[in-house]
Parts: structure tokens; C-alpha cells; sequence
């Protein structure tokens, strides 16, 4: 994962945008390829340079699953649960991340190690059940598999 950017860089990574509406979605990323994650101070700081309002934003931002409120963890877990990997048994996989990380989708352990998500479709079908942890594919899982994986992370 790369770093996190200062806040004071905020009006720099504004300013490359036009104040169109139709840059929502992009500054949306940018602010989360930036800062990890949406911060109340970067909803406002988007709604201001739109001529939006944060509720706009946040109806747009809470749209998408891959749009973050809550920092991810120092290990990005993301299982698949696409036909092909849920027939599979990716709801097998996704129980011993649980399991092994004491996270449910969706959150962050408290010590900032692992976040958990349940991903719709990777388009790896064909290495179902298939789970990323860290940009890194991982293809044909299986509880055992995933356990250890993550005990490697610890």
C-alpha cells in the first residue's frame, strides 16, 4: 500500500480537477488513493470544490463498495463471492478470515493489521475461490490455505 499524503496537500489535488460535477467520481478516487480512505475533512473539502453539498458526496461515495470511510488495515483481505467462487465455497474461505483475523467484512481490526471485504467478482473464475490479500492474487483456496496465509501476515 502506498503512503498516506500529508492533509495540507488536499488543495493541490483539488486544484488539478475542474469544478465540474462530473469530476465527482475521480477526485472521489483520488482522495482515497491519497489518503487511504474518506475523511470527513476530504467530503467537505470535495463538496466545496464542486459546488456540492457533503450529502451529495456522501450519497455518491456510499454508492460504492470500494469507496472507504474506515482506513483499510495494514493487510487488505478481499475474498470473491462471484458465482463461480461461491459455488466453490468462498463463503468457506471468508469464515476462516474471519476466523483467523476476528474481522467481519466490511471492518478493520482494531490494531489496524487487517480489513476484510467481500468483493462481488475479481473476473479470476477460473482460480475460484479465489481471495486478494495485498494486491496479490491467490487462486484455488481453501480454509487451511487462507489460515495459513494469514498467519503468514501476522
Amino acid at each position: 500500500m502506498s503512503e498516506i499524503l500529508p492533509m495540507s496537500l488536499l488543495p493541490s489535488l483539488l486544484a488539478a480537477y475542474d469544478r465540474e460535477r462530473e469530476n465527482l467520481i475521480p477526485l472521489l478516487q483520488k482522495m482515497q488513493e491519497s489518503f487511504h480512505c474518506l475523511s470527513p475533512e476530504t467530503v467537505k473539502a470535495v463538496a466545496d470544490h464542486l459546488h456540492l453539498s457533503e450529502n451529495d458526496v456522501y450519497g455518491v461515495a456510499t454508492f460504492y463498495s470500494q469507496i472507504r470511510f474506515i482506513p483499510p488495515g495494514r493487510h487488505h483481505i478481499r475474498v470473491c463471492d462471484g458465482t463461480a467462487c461461491h459455488v466453490r465455497g468462498s463463503d468457506r474461505i471468508l469464515e476462516a478470515v474471519e476466523k483467523s483475523t476476528g474481522v467481519q467484512p466490511g471492518q478493520t481490526s482494531e490494531d489496524g493489521s487487517f480489513s476484510v471485504e467481500r468483493v462481488a467478482c475479481f473476473g479470476s473464475c477460473a482460480l475460484a475461490p479465489v481471495m486478494v490479500v495485498d494486491d496479490k492474487v491467490f487462486g484455488r483456496m481453501t480454509g487451511t490455505a487462507t489460515r495459513k496465509l494469514i498467519e503468514g501476515k501476522e
